[in-house]
């Protein structure tokens, strides 16, 4: 049977000088008016992490920053 092992990664709000995300009453979400110097610093934690072999399991933005949930197989 594989095994997994999972990693959480933090991204403070003091991150990013301007995020905005929301929800509309249909219940999607959407990031806005993210400027790219910070969109290309968040895509390259993602590809850090792919790179390291783990896999994206959820990403949660809240007002305090973001939340990336990682796994990848153990080694057996």
């Amino acid at each position: 049977m594989r095994r997994f092992e999972y990693d959480i990664t933090k991204i403070t709000s003091e991150d990013f000088s301007r995020l905005i995300y929301f929800c509309t009453e249909t219940g999607e979400c959407s990031l806005e008016e993210v400027p790219d110097e910070q969109a290309k610093k968040l895509r390259d934690i993602l590809n850090r992490k792919g790179d390291a072999g783990w896999e994206l399991v959820q990403f949660s933005v809240g007002r305090d920053g973001i939340i990336a949930m990682w796994k990848r197989a153990k080694s057996e």
